[in-house]
């Protein structure tokens, strides 16, 4: 079905996206992890027109972000998607943004419910999404559990 983990087309950094540091302004670092989410969602089923066709969608219930170095215009980083775990209604997932020279600029970690938006209330995926949910987990399996997933925020250990 897809690559172990899945991987994005390269996605440019832009132009209204660097701050006054001359970096990547934060806030984009999570529009970078959601349009790579995008691409998967598409594999999975929850592409553009799911959520006219069906009623439901996807809605992140919690992302964690660590940023290890900065990007700035120029570059395009990848985005890798990892999925941990699945119920029914959710997945959680781990993400990295990954630049042309290999290095890891930033990672992240998600949970994201499937919603219907009649309530909204968090529901069941429909059979044909949750068989791909299915099927990508079992593909990601072997990967190893990455370092930084299940991190506590704190000063003090």
């Amino acid at each position: 079905m897809t690559i172990t983990p899945f991987l994005s087309t390269p996605l440019p950094v832009e132009p209204d996206w660097i701050d006054y540091n001359g970096h990547l302004n934060m806030a984009y670092y999570n529009v970078l992890f959601d349009r790579g989410v995008d691409q998967v969602w598409e594999q999975l089923g929850f592409g553009p027109d799911y959520r006219v066709r069906s009623g439901c969608t996807t809605f992140s219930a919690e992302f964690h972000v660590c940023y290890l170095r900065e990007i700035h215009l120029g570059d395009a980083v990848t985005v890798s998607f990892h999925l941990l775990d699945h119920t029914d209604k959710a997945v959680h997932f781990y993400q990295e943004l990954i630049h042309p020279e290999g290095w890891v600029s930033a990672t992240g970690e998600g949970v994201a419910l499937h919603v219907d938006q009649s309530g909204p209330r968090v529901a069941a995926m429909p059979e044909d999404i949750l068989r791909n949910v299915r099927a990508l987990y079992a593909a990601h399996q072997d990967l190893a559990r990455p370092e930084r997933v299940g991190r506590v925020m704190g000063l003090r250990a």
